[in-house]
């Protein structure tokens, strides 16, 4: 297939959904790992046409989503301040902090910008040599590639007045946070191609190995994810547990050698927090020393803020995958996109957004 629409072709979804029915015997529970995946199977209802016992759990592959809350406040304490002018992609700028988010910032004055790129933000320090200038840096594998490529930039150049906010967090460790919760139910990964594109795969067969679970590394169009459940329930079904990639024209198994070596240069492997599941060992990176000059967090002295999250938000069980958003007592009522509680009503990959606009009102319009 040469063309996008081929891959949301009606008919060949059909095939795909028929054989999945066809091949399944017992009851499982598969979690698609990355929010874009989340979006996919709920705007074309995927999930309402596989068979019964077949459950699709979302998975804490949204970047915005795990975000932590200290983070979100280290990032308003930064861009509230004078001198900085604090440079973010658009989905981080209605993200709620304890207080306020990055909107009442800018509304009072502050100078927060929205770029599409890190390197807009060492352009906009070149031309404000007078003003300290942080790029918001989060996300997977996925987008950590021009973070680095732009920190190393910047010591290229000789750019002083630059730094990044860096919350990098990585897709394996978390995936063995999952499998040693004691509340996990996952018997199978959908893992997200993307990130795969850049670090390859050579990291999952041990992970598929230890946890006995098949992981099946999947695209973001509906054939796509319905091959990799197609894919995933056979191994279940035949008691298997092996790395496939159902996703090829993307990934290669080596990934993107050129930027895992930048990754490998600029970061170095370092604990974080994962909002709503607390703190994974290794599981994200922070700036290596010879780039640590570059690092907001040190730079405006933000280390020792400490937050707690909402009670009455429950994005967190929603990014374990213990309940689906519609069961959150607030879904749909107290926290809707225009006043949202947490990162997942917020983002463009948050799996509250995505039952949202996609109609899933179920238990809000009960509760009605």
């Amino acid at each position: 297939m040469k063309y996008l629409d081929e891959f949301s072709d009606p008919d060949l979804a059909r095939r795909l959904l028929d054989q999945i029915h066809q091949v399944t015997e017992h009851s499982w529970a598969i979690m698609e790992v990355c929010g874009g995946q989340t979006h996919s199977i709920i705007r074309h209802g995927i999930d309402q046409l596989l068979p019964d016992g077949i459950e699709m759990i979302h998975g804490p592959g949204c970047p915005v989503c795990v975000t932590p809350l200290e983070v979100i406040d280290k990032a308003l304490a930064i861009a509230a301040r004078d001198d900085v002018v604090f440079c973010s992609f658009g989905d981080m700028l209605r993200v709620p902090g304890s207080a306020e988010d990055l909107f009442r910032i800018k509304s009072r004055g502050g100078d927060v910008r929205l770029v599409y790129s890190p390197l807009d933000a060492l352009e906009i320090a070149k031309q404000n040599p007078d003003k300290e200038v942080v790029f918001f840096g989060i996300g997977f594998e996925t987008t950590a590639p021009a973070n680095a490529m732009t920190v190393y930039q910047a010591r290229k150049l000789g750019i002083r007045n630059f730094s990044l906010l860096v919350s990098h967090v990585l897709v394996p460790p978390a995936v063995a946070a999952i499998m040693e919760s004691p509340t996990c139910r996952v018997q199978g990964f959908l893992a997200a191609g993307h990130v795969c594109s850049v670090m390859g795969t050579r990291e999952y067969p041990d992970l598929a190995e230890r946890y006995r679970v098949p992981i099946v590394v999947t695209g973001f169009e509906p054939l796509d994810i319905l091959e990799g459940i197609r894919r995933t329930v056979l191994q279940l079904e035949g008691g298997r547990h092996e790395l496939e990639n159902a996703y090829p024209r993307a990934v290669p198994a080596e990934g993107n050698p050129a930027a895992r070596e930048m990754l490998q240069d600029v970061f170095e492997p370092a604990d974080r927090a994962w909002r709503g599941i607390g703190t994974i060992p290794q599981s994200g990176w922070r700036l290596a020393e010879a780039y640590r000059e570059f690092d907001a967090e040190h730079r405006f002295d933000v280390d020792g803020i400490r937050t707690d999250e909402s009670a009455v938000c429950r994005s967190g069980e929603v990014l374990q995958g213990l309940i689906k958003p519609h069961e959150c007592p607030a879904f749909g009522l107290e926290c809707t996109p225009r006043n949202p509680l947490g990162a997942t009503m917020v983002s463009s990959e948050g799996a509250c957004a995505a039952y949202f606009q996609y109609r899933r009102l179920d238990l809000a319009g009960a509760q009605r």
